[in-house]
């Protein structure tokens, strides 16, 4: 007999609700900054740059500044996370290997 199971885990932490602190979409991101963090892997800083023109061409409005940590294997700096709290309304890290 074949016994099928689900390989989905059970969540070990209530679900809670997220409220959106900002609306990037709102007048094409107009007052908007977003961080672009690049993780330090080869390529990350490519990727993270596209997902940028991305963003730009869909929300023309919105800025982008860049970080790259240049080191996957350590956290982001603590200088680095104060920048990016101090000057951005949104972050987008790249992960991966």
């Amino acid at each position: 007999m074949i016994e099928f199971v689900d390989p989905r885990g059970e969540a070990s932490a209530e679900e809670q609700a997220y409220v959106l602190s900002c609306d990037l979409r709102s007048n094409a991101g107009e007052s908007i900054t977003v961080a672009l963090i690049a993780n330090g892997f080869p390529d990350s800083e490519l990727f993270v740059k596209k997902v940028g023109l991305a963003l730009k061409q869909r929300l023309p409005n919105v800025k982008t500044l860049f970080w790259n940590k240049n080191n996957a294997g350590v956290a982001a700096t603590e200088g680095m996370l104060d920048d990016i709290f101090a000057t951005c309304d949104a972050a987008i890290a790249a992960y991966g290997h």
